[in-house]
């Protein structure tokens, strides 16, 4: 999510500023279920920005919210299995809360 960051492996990098929320939340929504698709297919994915707490966090967050976590407590969730710093701005925390939570 850093265009800074250049893996030597195929990948995509989606517009998300550092310490922000996504560009277009609609299309980052769309990636990460796509992503999600991928790993459920046992496809190996990875995530990650530059530090790899606030876009990180808030990503892990988001798919979380897609595989049914509720959104007010996926934050909570994300810190306590993968990281306490993960998610850095209460922008970033409200952005994942306000996410529509999973259907079926």
């Amino acid at each position: 999510m850093d265009p800074r960051w250049r893996p030597g492996w195929p990948h995509d990098h989606h517009a998300w500023p550092d310490l922000g929320v996504p560009d277009d939340a609609s299309a980052a929504l769309a990636a990460l279920a796509a992503l999600l698709a991928r790993a459920r297919d046992g496809e190996q994915v990875e995530i990650g920005c530059l530090g790899g707490h606030g876009r990180t966090g808030t990503a892990l967050a988001a798919l979380a919210v897609l595989t049914g976590e509720d959104p007010r407590s996926a934050v909570a969730w994300v810190r306590a299995r993968y990281c306490p710093m993960a998610v850095e701005t209460a922008e970033q925390e409200e952005w994942v809360a306000s996410l529509p939570p999973a259907t079926g």
